[in-house]
C-alpha cells in the first residue's frame, strides 16, 4: 500500500488557545467537527476535507484532570512538548504568499523565506506556538 497523503498531524499542545489563533488567524483554516475525546483539543480545517477529518489535530492538556489523555494516548512530560522533537517540520502546499505574509507580520512571528532553485517553488518557514515548524510552499512566481 503505497501513501496516498498527509491525512493530518497532531500537535501536544499546553497552549492550545495560542495555536488556535495560529492554525486559524495565520494561517486561515478553520475549526470544525471533533469526536468527543476524554481530554480537550481541536481539529482544524482547511475547506472541501471534512471527509478526512482535518489536517491539524491539536491536543490539549487538561492539567486538573490528565487521566483520560493520559489512558487515550500515553503520557508525555510537558517539559519535553516543544519544537518539533524528531519531526523537522510539516509541510502544506500554498497560495497568497503577500497575504500570508502579512498575517505572519501581524501576529508578530519570525519568519525565513527561500526560493527552491529547479523547482518553482518559494518556501516560507514558520513556526506554531508548540514550536513546531511549519513549511509553506508557494508558487515561485509568487515571490516576484
Amino acid at each position: 500500500m503505497a501513501i496516498g497523503k498527509l491525512a493530518h498531524f497532531s500537535v501536544r499542545t499546553t497552549a492550545l488557545e495560542a495555536s488556535r489563533d495560529f492554525y486559524c488567524k495565520v494561517l486561515g483554516l478553520r475549526e470544525g467537527y471533533r469526536p468527543h475525546f476524554p481530554f480537550p483539543g481541536l481539529w482544524l480545517y482547511r475547506g472541501g476535507d471534512e471527509a478526512d477529518y482535518g489536517v491539524v489535530h491539536l491536543i490539549g492538556i487538561d492539567r486538573n484532570d490528565p487521566e483520560g489523555l493520559k489512558q487515550y494516548l500515553g503520557d508525555k512530560a510537558e517539559d519535553t512538548l516543544r519544537g518539533s522533537a524528531a519531526v523537522d517540520h510539516l509541510a502544506f502546499a500554498a497560495t497568497d504568499l503577500a497575504g500570508v505574509r502579512g498575517r505572519i507580520a501581524e501576529a508578530g512571528l519570525p519568519c525565513r523565506e527561500r526560493t527552491v532553485p529547479d523547482l518553482g517553488l518559494h518556501q516560507l518557514f514558520v513556526e506554531d506556538p508548540s514550536g513546531v515548524v511549519i513549511e509553506l510552499n508557494f508558487p515561485a512566481s509568487e515571490a516576484v
